[in-house]
C-alpha cells in the first residue's frame, strides 16, 4: 500500500541516509518488524499534541520510510479540543496538511480528565506561536478511522503508533475486534518498568487511562512497548540540537522553541537538566530497530493498586514464554536517534 497523498516539493540540501540494519532481537519478538522494507510503512499516529507528540509527528512526516496515513487525536496532554488544533498546526508547519486529522475520546473509559499543563502548557504547546490549520477536522471519529483504515488494508499491513492515553485504541479493538488481527503492530509511548513520572508507580499515559491500557495489552497484537526507561535516554541536550539549530529554517527555529519550553517544565517539575523526548521514539523504532532495542517480556496492567494504579508490571524474570506477544524497549542509540530527527526536519524545511 503506497499513499496517493500529494508529497510536497522537499527544500534542503543535506541528504537523508536510511539504516538498512535488521535487529535480529527484535523482529524475533513480533514476526512483524523489518527494518529493510523496500515500501514505506504505513501508520496511523493516535497522539495528544504535547512537545514530544509533535516530535513523532515532524518525524513521521520527514523520513521516507513513514507513510503517515492520519493522525487521531485522544485527550491527554491537553482537552481533546485544544491537542487536536495542535495537531492541525503542526502539520500545517510541516505543509503537510493533506494527512487528516481525525478527532476521538475527550475522556477516559472510567475516570474524570486530567490534563499535563505543567509539562505542556496550557495550549499543549506552549513555547511558540505555531500558524493556525487551514483545513478542519476530518469528518468522522478518530476510533472510526483507525477501524476502517485497518479493515480496509490487507492483513498486516497497518501498524498503530500510540503516544497518548490509549483510549481510542481499546475502543476500537472493543468495537472491532477484528482489527487485533489484521495490524502489523501496535507499537506504545507507555509506562516504564522501573521509571515512572506521574506517580510513583505510573507514566502519565496509562495512569490517565488505565482501563484502556488494559484492554489494549490483554489483547494478542504484537505490542511494542516504549516507555520510560527507553524514552528518558532520548534528551534534548545541547549538541543534539545544535545540528537542527544549523538547519536555519522555520520549522527548525519552532522545534526548538518547543523545546526550549520544555527544557523549562521539566527542569521545574521532575529536575531534569535536558528534557526526554519520548513520542519520536515510536517512530524511530519504526525506522531503524537498530536504534531502539527491545527485549520481549510479558507486560500486565495494575488497575486496583492504592499506590500502584497505572502501573505497567513487566516481569523480566529469566526467559519470557514463546507465547508472549509483548516486548519492552531497553536501550537508545542517542546519536542515531537525533540523526533521524536532524534529517526529518531538514527534510521538511
Amino acid at each position: 500500500h503506497r499513499s496517493t497523498r500529494p508529497n510536497p516539493q522537499r527544500k534542503t540540501d543535506i541528504m537523508l541516509t536510511m539504516s538498512t540494519s535488521t535487529t535480529t532481537s527484535t523482529t524475533a519478538a513480533t514476526g512483524r518488524v523489518d527494518a529493510s522494507r523496500a515500501r514505506p510503512r504505513p501508520i496511523i499516529l493516535d497522539c495528544d499534541p504535547g512537545h514530544d507528540d509533535a516530535a513523532a509527528i515532524i518525524l513521521a512526516l520527514g523520513n521516507p520510510a513513514i507513510d503517515l496515513l492520519g493522525v487521531t487525536t485522544v485527550g491527554g496532554n491537553q482537552t481533546a479540543e485544544k491537542i487536536t488544533r495542535n495537531a492541525r498546526s503542526v502539520l500545517r508547519l510541516c505543509n503537510r496538511e493533506d494527512v487528516p486529522v481525525h478527532q476521538g475520546a475527550s475522556r477516559p473509559l472510567l475516570h474524570d480528565v486530567e490534563v499535563a499543563a505543567q509539562i505542556h502548557g496550557e495550549s499543549g504547546l506552549d513555547g511558540v506561536e505555531l500558524p493556525d490549520p487551514t483545513v478542519p477536522v476530518a469528518p468522522g471519529h478518530a476510533v472510526s478511522f483507525i477501524i476502517d483504515t485497518v479493515m480496509a488494508a490487507a492483513p498486516g499491513e497497518i501498524t498503530l503508533v500510540a503516544t497518548g492515553p490509549l483510549t481510542n485504541i481499546a475502543l476500537a479493538a472493543r468495537i472491532e475486534p477484528r482489527i487485533v488481527g489484521r495490524i502489523a503492530e501496535l507499537v506504545v509511548m507507555g509506562g516504564g518498568f522501573h521509571e515512572a513520572n506521574w506517580t510513583p508507580a505510573a507514566e502519565f499515559n496509562i495512569w490517565v487511562d488505565p482501563e484502556a491500557a488494559r484492554i489494549v495489552f490483554e489483547e494478542s497484537w504484537p505490542i511494542t512497548m516504549v516507555g520510560l526507561d527507553l524514552t528518558h535516554q532520548a534528551l534534548a541536550t545541547a549538541e543534539a540540537e545544535e545540528g537542527i539549530r544549523r538547519i536555519g529554517s522555520e520549522l527548525s527555529e519552532a522545534f526548538l522553541g518547543l523545546m526550549a519550553f520544555f527544557r523549562r517544565a521539566y527542569k521545574e517539575n521532575q529536575d531534569f537538566d535536558d528534557p526526554p523526548v519520548h513520542d519520536p521514539c515510536t517512530i524511530a523504532y519504526l525506522i531503524d530497530p537498530a536504534i531502539v532495542r527491545t527485549r520481549r517480556a510479558p507486560v500486565r496492567i495494575e488497575t486496583h493498586g492504592q499506590y500502584t494504579t497505572g502501573a505497567t508490571v513487566v516481569d523480566l524474570r529469566g526467559q519470557a514464554p514463546e507465547n508472549v506477544h509483548t516486548q519492552v524497549a531497553t536501550e537508545l542509540d542517542h546519536a542515531g536517534f537525533w540523526r533521524l530527527m536532524t534529517e526529518a526536519i531538514a527534510a521538511l524545511s
